[in-house]
């Protein structure tokens, strides 16, 4: 019987010729992002909406950098414990305090009345994490953000060509941060990007490209001067080149996706399940279950894979927090991810559905 991984990107004759072009024009990165990466940035921003685009390497990186256009030392950022880790890392990275909220259990997205509950004076910024490609309710959102004077950053990890309202995802904070990770809607081998909007756009665009190439300024030819602290967090040639081919085909295989999903919702016989939204990308689908354990096993016996998505952030070792978050802490000990790429068959997602509703 064939294995069902839960992630799986989907290439074809076109991402491969885009790398060979790469390869063999021998210019493979540049820390000024011309070429592959400066094309990508352009396509990205004009998909979105956007103000700007700026291309990292990563996902994490593009949170590192977008919480240092704001003064965050020893000022607190509001954001959910349900996510990966990177999302709290960024935020001590820049010498901040995470504070962590509670999720709504229907779509386990930041609940926005834990939000303003938990604004003091010290809280600088709100950063929402849009779950398995769930929107938050950022028109909520932005209002507490507006009422108390904070800023609005998102992560954007799972949801890349997701909407809110009439609007892409990048659209709606100060700044929106993208992963391109090898299994996200949007793949690359390696990268990410910030969308930037709002009065102050121009001129964080130039620090953040100054940032993403260790504070290099004022390059003339082979001159430059540094200003700034900065890192080495370029997006490369072969990954824009790649990721230019995937924007052309990401909302056909989300619209995959979206179907898939829908299916689930309606056949899934699991009582606790993620919600159908036509604005939802699904980066993956959640469902609970009790005995979770015994159901991976049991998925895993008929070769289907499944996963965690995530242990709470408070919980482990280096946080270690004592928030209480009733939500995140029965979601997290019940929540299994499925399967929603588009390389799945139509006899892969019947054997998902049945092997699922199968299980005592």
């Amino acid at each position: 019987m064939k294995k069902i991984k839960l992630f799986d990107p989907v290439v074809g004759q076109t991402e491969q010729s885009a790398i060979t072009k790469t390869l063999k024009s021998h210019f493979w990165a540049s820390g000024a992002g011309t070429n592959n990466v400066l094309k990508f940035e352009m396509q990205f921003r004009n998909y979105t909406g956007a103000g700007s685009c700026i291309a990292v390497n990563s996902g994490t990186a593009a949170l590192h950098l977008a919480l240092s256009l704001i003064d965050i030392r020893g000022k607190e950022v509001i954001l959910p414990s349900l996510s990966f880790v990177a999302t709290a890392h960024a935020v001590i990275y820049n010498g901040g305090r995470p504070v962590f909220v509670d999720v709504e259990p229907d779509t386990a997205c930041l609940d926005p009345e834990m939000v303003q509950a938990a604004v003091t004076d010290k809280t600088k910024i709100v950063l929402p994490v849009h779950f398995a490609g769930m929107p938050c309710k950022l028109d909520q959102i932005s209002r507490i953000c507006k009422k108390f004077n904070l800023v609005l950053m998102e992560d954007a990890a799972h949801a890349a060509g997701a909407a809110y309202g009439v609007k892409k995802i990048g659209t709606h904070g100060m700044a929106v941060c993208f992963s391109f990770h090898p299994v996200k809607n949007l793949a690359m081998p390696t990268g990410g990007a910030i969308t930037l909007n709002g009065k102050n756009q121009a001129k964080f665009e130039a620090d953040l490209k100054s940032k993403r190439w260790c504070g290099i300024t004022d390059r003339i030819g082979a001159k430059y001067d540094v200003d700034k602290l900065g890192w080495n967090f370029y997006m490369n040639e072969f990954s824009a080149a790649i990721g230019t081919e995937q924007l052309k085909k990401l909302d056909r295989l989300n619209a995959v996706r979206k179907k898939t999903a829908k299916q689930y919702f309606e056949e899934i016989k699991i009582e606790n399940k993620m919600p159908y939204d036509k604005n939802c990308v699904y980066h993956f689908y959640w469902i609970r279950v009790k005995n979770r354990d015994r159901f991976m096993k049991y998925m895993s016996a008929n070769n289907i894979e499944t996963g965690i998505h995530y242990k709470p952030i408070h919980k482990m070792k280096f946080y270690d927090k004592d928030e209480l978050l009733p939500q995140t802490e029965k979601i997290a000990g019940e929540i299994v991810s499925m399967p929603t790429h588009p390389n799945l068959s139509e006899s892969d997602i019947s054997r998902i559905i049945s092997t699922a509703n199968r299980f005592e």
